[in-house]
């Protein structure tokens, strides 16, 4: 299968999986209606196609993954919501659209992004019963912390705090490694719970989803530089407006361009050496999409 057909086959078959799990609730309609409209309003769909991507090099069926990967994608998209609200990043558009919170209200924004939050764990819970009970233990156990002050949530207070200051190169890794990078981990973890994976092949696997998290987080800097609107679906600059570190802004444009190429490269050479070429194809073909994407 060609690398374009299985980015647009896994991104079908995990918006359908949203669709019908958010098509159960009615009430109130308002939130219904957000938590749609914040999830299905575009999206590259990375997180439940890396860890389709996983299953796959497991041997496993992608199937098996579409309750989790739906959940992954919920979370993703409430911390968008909430990273675009006023007290926040205070943004008008996500993906070309107006954000949530400007199409429903700001307070309709923040509850619409909790339920979304707080639903992924019905999901993770109430539509995985094809998997053992000790799995599924394991997979809520890791989201969260992933998602929390472990994760996510300590990455962005740290982004927070670092705002019109001069940050170590350390302080950006901390950051990018937690705010961004746990939830790019998360998917490929999860696979391996799913498909039972050696603790090699999980070790190779984790490294490699390190690896690609750096690449993103360094290749979102040199977008918010050198994108459009048009691709990227929101303003650029915002870095430099918000006074943000960057990797353009601590080691510069051309040092964080080389970083990126060196850091795919890594992350294809392990994948490489572990599962053998044509078995990784599709990984080493995402890595090299992380490094040339425009939006």
């Amino acid at each position: 299968m060609l690398f374009n057909e299985y980015l647009q086959n896994g991104k079908k078959l995990v918006e359908k999986g949203i669709d019908d799990y958010l098509s159960e609730l009615t009430y109130p309609p308002v939130i219904a209606q957000g938590m749609k409209y914040a999830v299905l309003n575009g999206g590259k769909r990375l997180r439940p196609i890396l860890l389709f991507m996983t299953l796959d090099i497991l041997g496993s069926d992608m199937e098996k993954g579409l309750a989790t990967a739906s959940a992954i994608e919920m979370i993703h998209s409430y911390s968008l919501v909430h990273d675009d609200l006023p007290a926040l990043d205070n943004d008008d558009y996500r993906r070309g659209k107006l954000t949530t919170h400007k199409k429903f209200g700001e307070a309709q924004g923040i509850l619409i992004g909790d339920a979304l939050l707080t639903h992924s764990f019905y999901i993770l819970t109430q539509k995985n019963n094809h998997l053992p009970a000790s799995s599924i233990v394991e997979i809520v156990k890791l989201t969260s912390d992933y998602a929390g002050i472990n994760g996510m949530i300590g990455g962005q207070m740290v982004d927070i705090e670092s705002e019109g200051k001069k940050i170590d190169i350390e302080t950006l890794k901390y950051m990018h490694s937690h705010k961004t990078g746990k939830l790019l981990k998360l998917p490929v973890e999860c696979a391996c719970i799913i498909a039972s994976a050696t603790n090699k092949e999980k070790e190779t696997l984790t490294k490699y989803a390190d690896l690609i998290g750096l690449a993103f987080q360094i290749k979102d800097d040199i977008l918010d530089i050198e994108g459009d609107f048009e691709s990227i679906g929101k303003p650029v600059g915002s870095d430099l407006e918000h006074d943000k570190s960057t990797y353009p802004s601590i080691i510069g444009l051309e040092n964080s361009k080389k970083l990126l190429h060196e850091t795919v490269e890594e992350a294809k050479n392990i994948i490489i050496k572990e599962f053998g070429i044509e078995k990784s194809s599709m990984l080493i073909q995402l890595a090299e999409y992380i490094e040339n994407r425009n939006k």
